[in-house]
């Protein structure tokens, strides 16, 4: 037994002795697979000690689940049902369930049988590219936005029929007071789960509400999307409510983007500082560059589903187009400046090609992987765009150089495959499985009408 597993042994022994004392009875170890679906473990408060120091099995085969809980074998390494690797649980993670009083969660790191590093673990590939980007000189700053749909519990189970738990109107204080309890539980729980928010309210589509996560480190913004799903669902299940955070719920919709909004710092100064111009220094926009030139390829790894291909659709503040604007919410990359009242270093970049479909760690490695290499190779972005290039002609689009973003899966593969930069951050192993899944879903999705394959997904990230 080495060093590290004597040191987690401990450490796993006081956090289930205070557990335990405040009555928690198991731990949830939570990942996100590839299709952004949190799978997870839920072990005994009392054999964390043992969990912390040698981890928990589960399948090699998580890497190949499709989005509806099949197994594909068409990705080199994983093309058998043979295959065990260790689940551990990230200590400092560790957080009892404000809505879940019975049970703690916390992020896990998949590692190999022997404690190594496991090629298709996801949260480790985000951790090199934040190392990476600390030698460079360089940290970042991450925040999402998440919209999701609340609904009412159907009376029969076979009812899948949508039932709007709120009347709207969009954006009105009014539209929330009929789920006034389930607001107040979700505000009142991600404080206590650590969780920060910036706003809850009301967002344009039907029954649809949208919270923000105060900005934080690329590893930590991640793990908490996953745990703030948690909470929401557990406080919708609380109050008789359903919760989709599906991309597209249904076709009639508007649609849930979760949108990422990041910032590249470098010796304590905003790379992306600046006004309604845009950034003022060449950095800021050499960021911006770096995303629009790899924007096609991102987009296959950020917005991956069937789901979010139906959701790209011009004139609903999706980013249907490969363009930025300065506060240009059709604009899949919208600057955000700083001002006099919030200050320069408020000044951040928001990519709206995201939803729940994608798994977090692989999404913000792949953001922060292509703007640091457009600052790296000092790219100049366009000018920007402060109209909607939707509702241009053909012709006046291909003038200004803005094309519309991958519309089918094959479309992205190609994309993604065809990009070193994001490929190789992801690394050929996992990306053969990312790919492999992404083939698989929509292989299935083949066969039938776009609202049937929205209406199985609907509750599944």
């Amino acid at each position: 037994m080495t060093a590290g597993n004597d040191e987690a042994r401990e450490r796993g022994r006081e956090l289930a002795a205070a557990l335990a004392a405040d009555g928690v009875a198991g731990v949830i170890v939570a990942w996100a697979d590839n299709n952004g679906i949190p799978r997870s473990r839920t072990v005994p408060v009392a054999t964390l000690p043992q969990v912390a120091a040698t981890g928990v099995g589960v399948t090699t085969l998580f890497a190949v689940f499709d989005t509806n809980d099949a197994i594909t074998f068409a990705a080199p390494g994983l093309q058998t049902p043979s295959g065990d690797v260790r689940l551990v649980p990230q200590l400092d993670r560790v957080t009892r369930l404000a809505g879940q009083p019975a049970f703690a969660w916390a992020p896990g790191r998949q590692v190999t049988a022997d404690g190594g590093p496991w090629a298709f673990d996801q949260r480790s590939v985000l951790e090199r590219v934040v190392e990476r980007l600390a030698g460079d000189g360089y940290s970042a700053l991450v925040g999402y936005e998440m919209e999701f749909g609340v609904f009412e519990q159907p009376q029969d189970q076979d009812d899948d029929a949508l039932v709007p738990a709120h009347p709207g109107p969009a954006y009105s204080p009014h539209a929330l007071l009929p789920i006034d309890d389930f607001v107040a539980s979700v505000m009142r729980d991600c404080e206590a789960n650590g969780l920060r928010l910036g706003q809850v309210h009301a967002e344009y589509g039907p029954a649809q509400v949208e919270m923000s996560l105060a900005a934080t480190d690329p590893v930590t913004a991640a793990d908490q999307q996953l745990l703030a799903r948690q909470t929401v669902l557990a406080a919708a299940e609380a109050h008789g409510l359903r919760v989709s955070f599906a991309p597209l719920p249904t076709l009639a919709g508007a649609g849930n983007g979760w949108h990422v909004h990041t910032s590249l710092w470098r010796d304590g100064e905003n790379l992306l500082a600046g006004g309604p111009e845009g950034p003022r220094g060449s950095a800021g926009g050499a960021y911006i560059a770096g995303l629009l030139r790899d924007l096609p390829a991102l987009a296959a790894v950020t917005a991956p589903s069937v789901g979010s291909l139906a959701r790209l659709r011009p004139g609903f503040f999706a980013g249907a187009f490969a363009f930025w604007g300065v506060e240009n919410r059709e604009a899949p990359l919208r600057y955000l400046p700083g001002s006099a009242l919030l200050g320069e270093d408020h000044a951040n970049l928001e990519l709206k090609v995201s939803d729940a479909s994608a798994n977090p760690y692989l999404a913000l490695a792949s953001v922060l992987t292509a703007g640091a290499a457009g600052v790296e190779e000092n790219l100049a972005p366009p000018a920007p765009v402060g109209e909607d290039p939707g509702t241009w002609k053909k012709k006046q689009r291909a003038a200004a150089g803005i094309e519309r973003l991958p519309a089918s899966q094959a479309e992205q593969e190609e994309a993604l495959a065809a990009n070193p930069r994001i490929a190789g951050a992801i690394g050929e192993e996992l990306l053969g499985a990312f790919q492999a899944v992404r083939r698989a879903d929509a292989a299935w999705a083949q066969e039938l009408e776009t609202e049937e394959v929205l209406a199985a997904w609907r509750w599944k990230y």
